[in-house]
């Protein structure tokens, strides 16, 4: 009689295990990571590994690597970011930890150990002084501290990961987080009237859009690395956006047209930074949904009612 092995089960339960895509989340608790926990919390074939601040703090540089070596991930997508944008003028030396130091360490994880990595980055890197769609090899010229940190780390990350794939992205909302529809829908419903910037052109990207994205990248069995952009298709102002949220809600509160001189920021923005997605769509086959319907969608959300 074959004799049976006590440590079998546990085997071939471990062998299951390995076959599995390994994928570790940077930025858990954003926006995107959160969409991206939605959508990857349904696929059985992925082994998932979302990474909050606490699990991964980035802006402690000589750990990063060694908290990566226990995932062991295939791929890595770098969500997590100083996106405070204007607090980043006065609090320079955490964003270039976070936004520039930390990209170069998990790129250099990702030469040593082949891991495949997606990084997201802004289109705060361009200046704005453009007046037709953004490629992805018009010139870069940030403006802000933050632009520049996302410049650096997307050097950094190109310098030791060629083969990364890097998506700069515009003006993104979800019904997670903190983010411009969701601030409108409170100003809104509180207040007769607001004044909202017009001569900042460009276009939102719902996360949930850029996560199906990258999830489909993932999926596509192509890989080709480089900078790529996405956003929604469409091209308005921070004011058109607004006037689609009140209309859309159906709430009464008037919305007064202001340049961005009378809004005065620590950190400058850019006037003119719509992406063009030519790229993405003819590489990995992305399909780019219309500004409006994304907002739509996100508008029709239990969470926003």
């Amino acid at each position: 009689m074959k004799k049976r092995n006590p440590l079998g089960h546990l085997k071939k339960k471990m062998e299951s295990v390995s076959q599995k895509q390994r994928i570790v989340i940077t930025g858990a608790s954003g926006q995107l990571g959160q969409e991206l926990k939605v959508l990857l919390d349904k696929d059985v074939s992925k082994e998932c590994f979302f990474l909050d601040r606490k699990q991964l703090p980035l802006e402690q540089i000589t750990i990063i690597q060694d908290i990566l070596g226990m995932y062991q991930p295939d791929v890595i997508i770098h969500a997590g970011a100083y996106t405070a944008v204007d607090q980043a003028e006065s609090d320079i030396d955490l964003a270039d930890q976070v936004n520039h130091l930390a990209s170069e360490e998990i790129a250099l994880y990702c030469h040593s150990h082949g891991a495949k990595f997606i990084a997201i980055s802004t289109d705060y890197v361009f200046d704005g002084n453009s007046c037709v769609a953004l490629t992805e090899d018009a010139a870069v010229n940030p403006i802000n501290v933050y632009g520049a940190t996302k410049l650096k780390g997307e050097q950094a990350i190109l310098k030791w990961c060629p083969e990364a794939v890097i998506i700069r992205t515009s003006w993104v909302y979800s019904t997670f987080g903190k983010n411009f529809v969701k601030t409108m829908l409170r100003l809104l419903s509180e207040r007769e009237s607001i004044s909202v910037i017009n001569d900042q052109i460009g276009s939102p990207t719902s996360a949930q859009d850029l996560a199906q994205a990258i999830v489909d990248i993932v999926n596509s069995g192509k890989w080709k690395g480089g900078v790529y952009h996405y956003s929604n298709e469409g091209e308005i102002s921070w004011y058109d956006f607004a006037v689609a949220i009140r209309d859309i809600k159906g709430l009464n509160c008037e919305i007064q047209a202001i340049p961005t001189t009378a809004y005065p920021t620590p950190a400058k923005r850019p006037q003119y930074s719509l992406l063009d997605k030519t790229k993405i769509k003819a590489t990995f086959g992305v399909e780019v949904t219309f500004w409006k319907d994304s907002l739509l969608r996100c508008l029709d959300n239990e969470e926003l009612k």
